[in-house]
C-alpha cells in the first residue's frame, strides 16, 4: 500500500532503490508517527473536519498500535512502503473509512519532519544524558585525584607539571563546550513543522499552535517553506554536536593509548579490560581505546556527509533527504555507546602515584625554578637565563614543591564551577 497510489505500481526494481533501508529504519521512527498522530487528528476535530466520535474512535485505535509498538511487535508489511503508510494501513484495517480521515491537511513531508523532529529532540537528550554520566565520572575521577602529579607536554616533549585530577578536568571542561552545541542542535529540532503540508501550506484551517503545544514543542517552523528547509539542517546541526563530543572522547581515547604504553606506563587497567596478541604472549592492548578513537574520529565525517548531500539541493523536498536517515540515525546510537563504554573504563583506570619522581622528568621543574627566583626579586629574564644554563651545563637540580593556586591550576581546579555550567546547560536539555 502507498499513500501516494493511483491504481498503478512501479516496476519493482525502481521500489527496491527508492525505497532503500526505510523499512528498516522507520520502525524507530514508529512511536513518533502515532504521536504526531494523534496530535494531528486532536487539531482536526477542533476546526470540525473530526467529529468527536469519530475522534475518540481514532484515538482509541492509534493508542492500540502504540501498545503494539510499546511491547515490540510493530513490523512494516512487504509491500508497505514506509512506517506511516503501516499505520495508516493498520488503522484503517481496524476502523473503516474513518481511518482514511487521518491524513487530511498533511503530506507525507510534514509528517515524517514531525517524526524526525520528535526522534531527533529525543536522541539529542539520549546524547545529553549519556555525555552527562561521563562528565560526572571525568570530574569524580578529577577530585580523586586532583593531587597525583604526571608530566604535561608540549610538542610531545616535557613540558611543566600536570596532574591527574587536572587531565580528568581538562575533558570534563571540554565536554561543558560541547554541550552548548548539542543545546542549539536540540533547539533547531525542537520546532514544530506539522502543517506545513507538502511545504506550501494547506487551505484548511489548520490549528499550528495547538499541534505544537501538544506535541511539546517550544516553538513552530513558522514559514512553511521554512518548515520544509529544516529538513537536512536538523540533521546536520545533531552532526556538529556529535562531531563536537566525538572529537573530545577521540582525543581523550588517544590520551589512554599513549599513557597505556611501556614508555610512558602512566596508567593500567585490569586484565579483563584489555586484548592479547596471537603470537606476543605479554601483550594487553587497549583495544576498546582504539575503536572508540576509530569510531569517534569517523563520527566527526557525519556533519560532511550530511552537507554534501544536501549542498545543492533545490528549494522543497527532494527524495535525496530520505537518505538522511541512513546517516544520522546510526550517528547517534554509536555516539552513545562510546560515551557509555568510556563511563565504564575510566573508573577502573590505576594511575601511577610515582611518575614524577622519574630523572627523566626533573626538567618539569624549570618553570617552578625561574618563578621562584622571580618572587625573591630577580627580574625574569635573568631568572629565565640563569636556570637555562644550569640546565645546558648539568648542574640544574629540580625542586619538586609545585604552588600553583589561580583558577583552573592545579591547586585549585575549580570542579563545581565547571559542574555548575556544565549541569546548567544539561537542564535546559533535560527538562
Amino acid at each position: 500500500m502507498k499513500l501516494w497510489s493511483k491504481g498503478f505500481e512501479p516496476d519493482k526494481m525502481i521500489e527496491q532503490f527508492t525505497v532503500g533501508r526505510d523499512r528498516e529504519l522507520d520502525l524507530q521512527l514508529a512511536r513518533y508517527d502515532v504521536e504526531g498522530s494523534m496530535a494531528h487528528i486532536r487539531m482536526l476535530e477542533s476546526i470540525g473536519l473530526l467529529s468527536a466520535d469519530e475522534l475518540k474512535v481514532l484515538l482509541e485505535g492509534l493508542g492500540e498500535i502504540a501498545t503494539v509498538i510499546e511491547r515490540g511487535e510493530f513490523t512494516i508489511d512487504e509491500g508497505i512502503e514506509d512506517v506511516h503508510s503501516q499505520v495508516e494501513f493498520m488503522l484503517t484495517a481496524r476502523l473503516g473509512d474513518v481511518g482514511k480521515k487521518i491524513h487530511s491537511g498533511r503530506s507525507r513531508n510534514d509528517q515524517v519532519l514531525v517524526d524526525l523532529k520528535l526522534f531527533m529532540r529525543d536522541r539529542l537528550r539520549d546524547i545529553a544524558a549519556a555525555t552527562g554520566r561521563l562528565f560526572d565520572t571525568l570530574i569524580s575521577l578529577s577530585d580523586t585525584h586532583r593531587d597525583i602529579l604526571m608530566p604535561g607536554y608540549t610538542h610531545l616533549q616535557v613540558a611543566m607539571p600536570s596532574s591527574f585530577g587536572l587531565w580528568f578536568g581538562a575533558y570534563a571542561e571540554s565536554l561543558a563546550d560541547d554541550m552548548q552545541l548539542l543545546l542549539a542542535a536540540y533547539n533547531i529540532a525542537n520546532q514544530n513543522p506539522l502543517g506545513s503540508a507538502a511545504g506550501y501550506g494547506s487551505s484548511f484551517p489548520l490549528d499550528r499552535a495547538m499541534t505544537t503545544r501538544l506535541l511539546g514543542f517550544s516553538t513552530m517552523h513558522y514559514n512553511v517553506v521554512a518548515a520544509q528547509m529544516s529538513r537536512g539542517k536538523t540533521e546536520r546541526a545533531a552532526a556538529m554536536a556529535i562531531g563536537a563530543i566525538a572529537s573530545t572522547l577521540s582525543r581523550l581515547a588517544m590520551d589512554v593509548c599513549m599513557w597505556m604504553c611501556q614508555n610512558f606506563g602512566f596508567v593500567s587497567f585490569p586484565d579483563e579490560l584489555t586484548t592479547g596478541s596471537s603470537i606476543m604472549p605479554h601483550k594487553k592492548n587497549p583495544d576498546v581505546f582504539e575503536i572508540m578513537r576509530g569510531k569517534c574520529n569517523r563520527l566527526q565525517s557525519v556533519q560532511n556527509e550530511i552537507a554534501l548531500l544536501t549542498a545543492n539541493l533545490p528549494l522543497g523536498y527532494n527524495r535525496d533527504l530520505q537518505l538522511l536517515k541512513d546517516i544520522i540515525f546510526p550517528a547517534t546510537q554509536e555516539m552513545i555507546d562510546c560515551l557509555d563504554m568510556a563511563t565504564f573504563m575510566l573508573p577502573q583506570m590505576k594511575v601511577r602515584t610515582d611518575i614524577i619522581n622519574d630523572t627523566r622528568y626533573d626538567y618539569l621543574f624549570t618553570v617552578e625554578e625561574v618563578n621562584r627566583l622571580v618572587l625573591s626579586g630577580m627580574p625574569f629574564r635573568e631568572a629565565y637565563k640563569k636556570v637555562g644554563l644550569e640546565v645546558q651545563d648539568g648542574t640544574y637540580r629540580p625542586n619538586r614543591e609545585v604552588h600553583h593556586t589561580h583558577q583552573g591550576s592545579i591547586g585549585n581546579l575549580c570542579n563545581e564551577e565547571i559542574a555548575r555550567k556544565f549541569h546548567t546547560l544539561l537542564d535546559k536539555i533535560s527538562h
